[in-house]
This record gives C-alpha cells, sequence and structure tokens, in this order.
C-alpha cells in the first residue's frame, strides 16, 4: 500500500507503465482511505525495481510510506490492470 499524495496525480497509470516495462502483471487500485493498492508479480528483480520506483512514483506525487507484503499470486499473470 502506497501512503501520500497518491491520488488524482497519475499515480496507478504511471505505476501501470512502470509495471509493464519491467514485464509484471497485478493491478493498481485507489483505496478509500486516499491510499492506492498494488499488487504485483513477476521476476524477483523486476517486482524489486518496481518497489524503488513506488517510493517515489510520478511528479506529482508524494509519497509518505509504502508497505510491503507478500501476497498469494495472483490467478492470472497477464497484464497490468488499473482498478
Amino acid at each position: 500500500m502506497i501512503v501520500g499524495k497518491v491520488q488524482g496525480v497519475w499515480f496507478r497509470a504511471s505505476t501501470r507503465e512502470q509495471a509493464l516495462a519491467l514485464g509484471l502483471s497485478g493491478y493498481a487500485s485507489n483505496l478509500a482511505d486516499g491510499s492506492v493498492l498494488v499488487q504485483a508479480q513477476g521476476a524477483a528483480a523486476a517486482v524489486g525495481k518496481l518497489e524503488q520506483w513506488l517510493q517515489h512514483g510520478p511528479a506529482l506525487a508524494k509519497v509518505s510510506r509504502v508497505d510491503i507484503v507478500e501476497l498469494e499470486p495472483l490467478a492470472s499473470d497477464s497484464g497490468f490492470g488499473i482498478l
């Protein structure tokens, strides 16, 4: 979960671009509390690069915290959606 000024700043679309460029699948979703939930899967190195990028996000974002939790793999590993 990414906390800070992360909604209304193209965070989900930018995350999708980064994830696709890294060959990852998953999704980014706005949450009611103003944070963004990102679930990504793929090669460990690529996931690590996305995690690093999420620490700052796109230019207009102001990330204050990134909480990383390992989850069960998604049923589908094709594409990266925006929910």
